[in-house]
């Protein structure tokens, strides 16, 4: 990566490059660039700068020179000599900067990096310049960390304003690829928050640390050097009390408050220093002005003030932290093994949490520890019942690294994996797997490996690894492995879509374990999902009223919410989906898990969607994607894809669609939950092109004897519709009259009104092919008075626009215009352009409301001018024929009159002539 070709930077350079290449004569253009330090400012200034075809001047204020006034003048055109006069010094400023352009006539291109460090004088000149001599040739880019209030006039006066942010993920992977560094997304991720995902910092890692490391890298990343210098000459110059707090800091990542922080550095910091466990739960720790507390404040205060730690936390418990994760492991490593152990120690004494507590003992030994590898594993119990996987997790590392018996060590460490892929943190449960693969085989083992092979999207290896585990279990001697393995049977049922597997699944699992078991929990949690994939919608809604008023807080009740919102969402239910699923998608350290939260994600955006909340539908699910890319679970990633791939894609949107597209198919495809939105994504993306063979072979699979179970509910995944009006439209009515019959039985005894609704639409279209309008009618009104009262725009949308279509080519045109204006303005408000225009083709076809001089000049009728619109665009007949709801053939009658019309003899002379306006 060279200095002018800044990663991830292309849309904001070619931004200040247009900027740039204004031509001389539209005068003055200021461009300011800010961002942190570390975020590639200077990088894309130099981008710029060499993009430029013109003279460029290129300076950077120095901050030791911010005193001398008229420093930064003197760099722009060597002069020291500054009028005191900011008006006249921007007069001459102007004419020196503008004379090295006259040769050439080009504008001049001048750059000022870290302008905010400027002295003020020269910034004077500078604000006055632009503020006043709009008319001078010049293009300013300035940068800075902040939009400083010292930058007041410049700001005032700035045409454009491009703020950095720090890196993404995927944005770090090609930033390691540009290094020949392959990074996994779950390591790039680990290394986007080590760094905050600042060029800088980010680059010089890769470039300082060994490039195998990044295959299985420490929990513990080290600073760059560049910060670990910063660090080490702000260390030095701290008194010792302010260092001791900074060095506590460091270590204190678990409980960070100032009171522990005191006590703890108090037992390296010298006696008079202020600091002391006395200062634990006092008041005097918050009071500036009494003993202990204004010596403790005055050293955290100079804490504060070297740059290297923070204050937070809520009022009465402030917290001191490092600024950020490189700091941390910088102060870390500047330790000595002696001292960081001592300050372990006195952390170990005086925390409140057992965890803690353990965790600072594990930092502070020195080898194996069967006793407190036991006291590890004691500890881990709780968290795990609660479903804090991760805290279980961590204990349970540690607890296998310090024992001294080979078996308590190997399944300590097969429980830490699977607390680890509970947690959703498969990277990290991915970097343990090559120990885990390496034990000898107990059901415990294949249960890890299958639940972590469940989450990577891989069924054939889940289903072996359960396979094999059920088949070496013995469920009397491990009654607690049994339920674990019958929770991770139902997982792999639900992704299956083998529904009522899950419910025997659940069932089973509360033979072998309490009801409060954490994995007879989240058996129950799923459970609910497989009887209204059976179509026992009531018993679904009972269990989960039954659940929810057990499961009440903590990780567990997480699990419950999502189910139950998804159980919601498949009733239309759709308000009481939406507060259950974001319910269960936030994520706390402390134990919410990665995989729920994904879960709950897709499937928000999924209800977000349904009720017309495009922009928070395509948010929420980008940040699934996002969330997948950083975790490595896999499995729910097409089900965020196949939202995305609607939403661009009905809002023009080609290039997103297609990207989210193609990740819905780049992943395996094993299991139902994966394979259905993956299908159905391709498939709305041909829908929104009029390509009914696209949609027709997309779906096809899903009328296949081995999905039948997996896609019967129709709440779950409404698909039957779409293909059957993809049948109609290519006349093959028969085929769909026969995919609609069984599922119109179906939904006729199961009362789902939005189903019910789809259904009908589909079978309208049925009738009106046949020709059978009153049939027709029936059945759209049937669809009309199922969404009444349901919050569901889009449907009522579709169910305006096929209704108004089949009217319009019925010929009843005065009762299909309101339907179609309706439709029409119900996709406006979703942003939906391509449904839109489809809506203002049917209008202008229909030609109620075309007055008749908005007609062409040779006066076609309105089903005319709608073919000879397409036409002219390079449509085909079918193509336009989609478009319109009529038969290609009936397309080429009316193009064969509008040749005639028109007074041309070819579809090239139309559109030579229409100018291919709609």
């Amino acid at each position: 990566m060279t200095a002018t070709e800044p990663i991830g930077r292309d849309a904001e350079v070619a931004r200040l490059v247009q900027m740039t290449r204004r031509p001389r004569d539209l005068g003055l253009s200021v461009a300011l660039v800010t961002g942190a330090p570390g975020v590639g400012r200077s990088t894309v200034l130099a981008a710029v700068a060499a993009s430029f075809d013109g003279p460029v001047c290129r300076v950077v204020a120095l901050p030791w020179e911010a005193s001398r006034p008229g420093s930064l003048l003197h760099q722009l055109v060597g002069s020291a000599d500054v009028d005191p006069d900011p008006l006249t010094a921007a007069r001459a400023l102007r004419d020196r900067l503008a004379d090295r352009g006259r040769d050439d006539g080009a504008p001049v291109l001048v750059v000022v990096d870290d302008v905010d460090l400027a002295d003020a004088a020269s910034l004077e000149v500078l604000g006055s310049l632009v503020a006043h001599e709009r008319d001078a040739p010049l293009r300013f880019v300035l940068a800075a960390k902040s939009e400083d209030r010292g930058l007041a006039g410049l700001i005032g006066s700035a045409d454009l304003v491009v703020e950095l942010g720090p890196f993404s993920a995927a944005l770090v992977e090609k930033v390691a690829a540009r290094q020949g560094i392959s990074l996994s997304p779950w390591v790039a991720e680990q290394l986007r928050r080590h760094t905050s995902g600042l060029p800088g910092p980010l680059t010089e890692l890769l470039a300082e640390v060994e490039p195998s490391t990044w295959d299985n890298p420490p929990a513990d990343l080290p600073a760059p050097r560049s910060v670990a210098t910063w660090v080490a000459e702000r260390l030095e110059h701290l008194e010792p009390a302010a260092r001791a707090l900074v060095e506590a800091s460091a270590l204190l990542e678990l409980d960070p408050s100032v009171a522990l922080a005191a006590a703890v550095a108090a037992s390296v910091a010298p006696r008079d220093s202020g600091l002391g466990a006395e200062v634990l739960g006092n008041p005097s720790v918050q009071a500036t002005n009494a003993g202990d507390g204004a010596e403790l404040w005055a050293a955290v205060d100079a804490a504060v003030a070297s740059g290297l730690v923070r204050l937070t936390g809520p009022a009465g418990a402030p917290q001191l932290v490092p600024v950020d994760p490189m700091v941390r492991a910088a102060v870390r490593a500047s330790l000595a093994h002696a001292a960081a152990a001592q300050l372990h120690r006195r952390a170990a004494e005086l925390a409140s949490d057992p965890a803690v507590a353990l965790a600072h003992r594990v930092a502070a030994g020195t080898g194996p520890d069967a006793g407190l590898a036991d006291e590890l594993e004691q500890a881990a119990e709780p968290l795990a019942g609660q479903g804090s996987w991760s805290r279980a997790a961590s204990l349970l590392v540690s607890a296998s690294r310090l024992s001294t018996d080979r078996h308590l060590r190997e399944r300590r460490l097969t429980r830490a994996v699977d607390a680890l892929v509970g947690a959703g943190d498969v990277g990290a449960a991915m970097a343990l797997l090559p120990e885990v693969e390496a034990l000898r085989e107990t059901p415990l083992r294949d249960a890890v490996l299958g639940y972590l092979a469940i989450l990577r999207g891989r069924g054939a290896d889940a289903a072996a690894q359960l396979g094999r585990a059920w088949e070496i279990l013995n469920a009397d001697r491990e009654p607690e492995v049994a339920a674990l393995l019958c929770q991770r049977f139902v997982l792999d049922s639900l992704c299956r879509g083998a529904y009522g597997d899950v419910v025997t699944w659940a069932d089973r699992a509360t033979k072998f374990a309490t009801a409060d078991d954490p994995a007879v929990v989240e058996s129950a949690a799923i459970r609910g999902l497989g009887l209204g994939g059976t179509g026992d919608a009531q018993g679904a809604h009972a269990a989960y009223r039954d659940l929810t008023a057990r499961v009440t807080h903590g990780a567990q009740a997480q699990r419950v919410q999502l189910g139950l919102g998804w159980l919601q969402l498949a009733v239309d239910d759709v308000p009481s989906a939406r507060a259950a699923l974001e319910r269960a998608v936030p994520l706390r350290r402390e134990g919410g898990s990665t995989r729920i939260s994904l879960w709950a994600r897709a499937w928000l955006a999924r209800t977000l969607y349904r009720s017309g909340d495009w922009d928070d539908a395509a948010r929420t699910a980008a940040q699934g994607r996002e969330l997948v890319a950083s975790s490595g679970i896999v499995l729910t990633r097409p089900l965020c894809d196949w939202t995305l791939v609607q939403v661009n894609v009905l809002r023009g949107e080609e290039d997103a669609a297609l990207a989210a597209l193609r990740d819905a198919e780049s992943v395996p495809r094993d299991y139902v939950t994966m394979r259905v939105p993956t299908l159905l994504a391709r498939a709305a993306y041909a829908d929104a092109h009029a390509d009914h063979e696209g949609v027709v072979a997309a779906l096809t699979p899903l009328t296949m004897p081995d999905l039948a179970e997996a896609v019967a509910e129709p709440g779950y995944w409404p698909w039957v519709e779409l293909l059957a009006t993809a049948l109609v439209s290519l006349g093959r009515v028969d085929e769909a009259d026969e995919l609609l019959a069984p599922h119109e039985a179906r939904v006729a005894g199961l009362g789902h009104r939005s189903a019910t609704a789809r259904l009908a639409r589909a079978r309208g279209r049925v009738f009106a092919a046949r020709g059978e309008l009153e049939e027709a009618r029936a059945s759209f009104t049937s669809a009309v008075a199922a969404l009444d009262g349901l919050p569901l725009r889009v449907e009522r949308a579709h169910t305006q626009f096929a209704y108004g279509q089949v009217l319009r080519r019925a010929g009843k045109r005065g009762e299909a215009d309101p339907l179609l204006t309706a439709a029409r303005d119900g996709y406006a408000a979703f942003g939906a352009r391509l449904l839109v225009e489809r809506c203002e083709r049917e209008l202008k076809a229909g030609g109620v409301r075309l007055a008749r001089g908005e007609r062409s000049a040779v006066d076609l009728t309105p089903q005319e001018q709608a073919v000879a619109d397409l036409v002219a665009q390079g449509r085909s007949n079918r193509e336009v024929a989609d478009e319109l709801f009529l038969s290609p053939k009936t397309v080429q009658y009316h193009l064969t009159s509008v040749y005639a019309k028109v007074g041309v003899r070819s579809r090239t002379e139309l559109a030579a002539q229409w100018g291919g306006d709609t």
